[in-house]
């Protein structure tokens, strides 16, 4: 069985953070220290690394890779555009962006720079927690690989045995999409499409 998203995901961390980084992706982590910080979790639970510096957790959270971070990349990096985080609130999404910036934002330009960064991790800084979990950014795909499947599955798991409610719904969204493409495949060759047509301009077959 397959998951491209996470080969995709193995790849761009070769890519980003180099083979080290890459290398300690997917394997056993050990246990997590009681007393771990946010972004340790969050590398540890989200990407499963292990072992990081503070370049490579820049590099693979600056998403356009700009060479700093924006506040939606912020909010990307703590989970709150995952669908997960629908129902926190606009106040809350505020006051993470408010937070990061006031601690990293030191010019006041907008954007965390990688020099501000660094320079934060040099003087002992850590990402604050705002008790909204490990940050879930991946697509779809790598959400369910690395927080279901890896956990409940493994390479020798066939198909009639995906039966936990997590499986269920996944595919079910697969095939909700695979409908979608094919009904909107077949409308695509309709010379007319009658359900884009105002109804008042339609006309009345009884």
């Amino acid at each position: 069985m397959i998951y491209p998203a996470f080969i995709r995901y193995e790849a761009m961390c070769a890519a980003v953070l180099g083979n080290y980084v890459a290398a300690h992706v997917g394997q056993d982590q050990e246990p997590l220290q009681p007393d771990a910080d946010w972004a340790t979790r969050h590398m540890a639970e989200e990407h499963h690394i292990a072992s990081f510096d503070p370049g490579a957790f820049f590099s693979l959270h600056d998403f356009d890779s700009s060479g700093a971070w924006t506040p939606d990349e912020i909010l990307r990096t703590y989970g709150l555009e995952d669908e997960s985080a629908k129902d926190v609130s606009r106040e809350k999404r505020e006051e993470v962006v408010s937070s990061v910036m006031t601690l990293l934002d030191r010019d006041g330009t907008g954007e965390v720079t990688h020099g501000a960064w660094m320079r934060f991790m040099a003087e002992g800084g850590r990402l604050p927690d705002f008790g909204l979990g490990p940050g879930h950014h991946g697509d779809d795909e790598y959400e369910y690989e690395i927080h279901h499947f890896e956990k409940f599955h493994d390479e020798n798991t066939r198909e009639e045995d995906l039966t936990h409610p997590e499986d269920i719904a996944h595919f079910r969204k697969h095939d909700q999409e695979a409908d979608a493409e094919e009904a909107a495949e077949k409308l695509s060759h309709l010379p007319i499409v009658e359900q884009n047509i105002p109804q008042k301009f339609r006309r009345n077959t009884i």
